[in-house]
């Protein structure tokens, strides 16, 4: 397979994402991933791991950070914003 093939399904690398939204729950962030990826847009997570095993929120223990490609923020965001979903500010 070429590279050309190849590159969809690899993860970017860690400096190309950007975080558009966090929220504390695994289905909230489901259903934003989802919207996000049916527009054509790859999602990805970083924290679900310990809100799988430990379903508590303290200091941002619970917390899911939904990331994005750098090329495709903006209009993630845009997208969100105009579909009423209120996630959290990404610092």
């Amino acid at each position: 397979m070429s590279e050309d093939g190849k590159k969809g399904h690899e993860h970017p690398e860690e400096e190309d994402l950007r975080e558009v939204a966090r929220v504390w729950e695994q289905t909230e962030a489901e259903i934003i991933k989802g919207f996000l990826e049916s527009q054509g847009i790859p999602v990805f997570f970083r924290g679900q791991i310990l809100h799988s095993l430990y379903p508590i929120f303290v200091d941002g223990l619970g917390e899911i950070k939904i990331l994005v490609q750098a090329k495709d923020f903006d209009t993630a965001r845009e997208m969100l914003e105009s579909r009423e979903f209120s996630p959290e500010n990404p610092t």
